[in-house]
């Protein structure tokens, strides 16, 4: 071997390998972890104390492999990825018939046209948009069109790549972290738990715009100080070469009258989400409005048998009706938009085809619980657990949690792996501590945000930095800062969460 050849560079697996390891480790502890059982009440609720040890039941290969399948269809101790799967396919399919349109990317170049010469107002109004998306579906592969279209707007007005990319990055980025109905962190957790993905909205709620202020803040006030003085940029050393490099040309797209309505859909679809899953008569005994409305339209004539004698009320919406929901907006508006039928169906599946990955990725992680529910080690698990948390204090249990999470985020960061691989042992585990299973998910739900800010594993902090040109030391001593901050906060709202439910 020659001596200049380089070394072969170590390159981090892929989610789905990773997850297969902690099949096949976990397979092999189900030979030497003692087996055992929880008693349950008539709800399926664990009842703590009543642990009891039973006959091992060891895991092979067989089982192994057996396990993603097992983990996509279900068992009778553990349930099936299939409806969190096929959400996830059918919203592809739904942003592809959305992103056909144009809408939301000539949507971002209209505000940028808006507010030229006002730019400083564009960083609290982008990040906004951004980190709605993030907190609704999730929103930051769709994120890479946007630099190239708000780079040059930035540098243009005295800012830098690092304003530019952090408005995109962040915004999205913390939207994310304070998931509220993001279909593929907080909808895959509450799946895994039997919850409604309504509960616990309102901490969802407090974490979002807490850290969207946080985040905002910090990158305006960076804006201003390089805007006042170039020489205070971390990348001042590029500066002259970037604004020949971006220079900003005319912006000349106008959304159309059709893409406003597209807009207007898009987001009716996930308004409408949002009062299909939050459980209102739960919340408070006197909400049943959709109840009854949704009885009223059941008992008119003619009207009522053409809805569907089964339509079921918001407020009391599954993985099921939302599904249901994206299809039939994906049609509405490919019909709207007057996309030839072949086409929708073609960018519907394009768009399905990007989700997939994700949506094999959650079955993959649901393995994970099968075999430890099947190698009958669940319980031993959940009863050194609850051993060991007896004397933690809510408040403790929930930052515990919070902590626990990070290292797995840079582990599987995959959002959607990472909630199907360990909330069957987590939320659990907060219910022996007396803290609520929607405060593990927002635990969940933040570690696994704040690592996305940062992490080179994933494909969307390195895509932005390459665009920018920006060195992945400078983009952590620009962020090392505001992820103190997020940290901080975030452990006090969650320690709050805790004890207030």
């Amino acid at each position: 071997m020659e001596a200049s050849q380089k070394k072969k560079r170590f390159n981090m697996p892929s989610s789905y390998t990773v997850l297969f390891l902690i099949i096949l480790v976990i397979a092999i502890l189900t030979w030497f972890v003692p087996a055992g059982e929880y008693q349950v009440d008539e709800a399926g609720n664990i009842l703590s104390g009543s642990y009891q040890v039973t006959e091992q039941n060891p895991q092979g290969l067989w089982d192994v492999f057996m396990a993603p399948v097992k983990g996509m269809i279900g068992t009778e101790t553990t349930p099936g990825a299939i409806e969190v799967s096929l959400f996830i396919i059918v919203v592809g399919g739904f942003l592809g018939v959305v992103n056909r349109t144009g809408a939301l990317d000539t949507g971002i170049a209209q505000v940028v046209k808006n507010y030229k010469g006002k730019e400083k107002l564009l960083i609290p109004i982008l990040m906004f948009i951004f980190a709605l998306g993030g907190t609704t579906y999730g929103m930051a592969e769709e994120t890479m069109a946007f630099y190239p279209l708000i780079i040059p707007v930035m540098v243009a007005v005295g800012f830098d790549t690092l304003v530019a990319i952090s408005v995109v990055l962040l915004g999205s980025g913390v939207g994310v972290l304070g998931s509220t109905v993001n279909p593929f962190a907080t909808g895959v957790a509450s799946q895994a738990l039997g919850i409604s993905p309504g509960e616990g909205i309102l901490w969802r709620l407090i974490f979002f715009f807490s850290m969207y202020a946080i985040a905002t803040i910090f990158v305006y006030r960076y804006a201003v100080k390089v805007q006042k003085d170039p020489s205070q940029s971390l990348v001042y050393k590029d500066y002259k070469e970037n604004q020949k490099k971006f220079a900003v040309a005319d912006i000349k797209e106008v959304m159309s009258t059709k893409q406003k309505v597209v807009m207007v859909l898009f987001g009716l679809a996930f308004f409408i989400m949002i009062l299909g899953l939050v459980p209102w008569s739960t919340l408070n005994e006197n909400w049943t409005f959709f109840e009854t409305m949704n009885q009223w339209l059941m008992d008119l004539p003619i009207i009522g048998t053409l809805l569907g004698q089964q339509l079921v009320p918001l407020g009391s919406w599954y993985f099921m009706e939302i599904t249901m929901l994206f299809f039939l907006m994906a049609v509405i508006i490919g019909i709207y938009y007057r996309i030839p039928e072949g086409e929708i169906v073609s960018t519907f599946i394009e768009g399905a085809r990007d989700l997939l990955g994700v949506a094999l990725v959650v079955a993959l992680a649901r393995g994970i619980q099968v075999v430890m529910n099947e190698g009958m080690i669940t319980a031993t698990i959940l009863h050194i657990g609850e051993q060991n948390l007896s004397n933690l204090s809510p408040v403790l249990f929930s930052i515990l949690t919070y902590v626990f999470y990070i290292p797995m985020s840079f582990l599987i960061p995959s959002t959607s792996g990472l909630a199907a691989a360990t909330m069957g042992i987590m939320g659990p585990l907060g219910g022996f501590a007396d803290v609520p299973e929607h405060v593990v998910i927002t635990a969940y739900q933040a570690a696994s945000g704040i690592i996305n800010l940062v992490t080179p594993t994933s494909g969307v902090v390195m895509g932005a930095l390459a665009i920018a040109g920006i060195d992945l030391t400078t983009w952590w001593k620009f962020t090392a800062k505001l992820i103190g901050i997020i940290f901080i906060v975030s452990c006090v709202i969650l320690g709050l969460a805790a004890v207030l439910g």
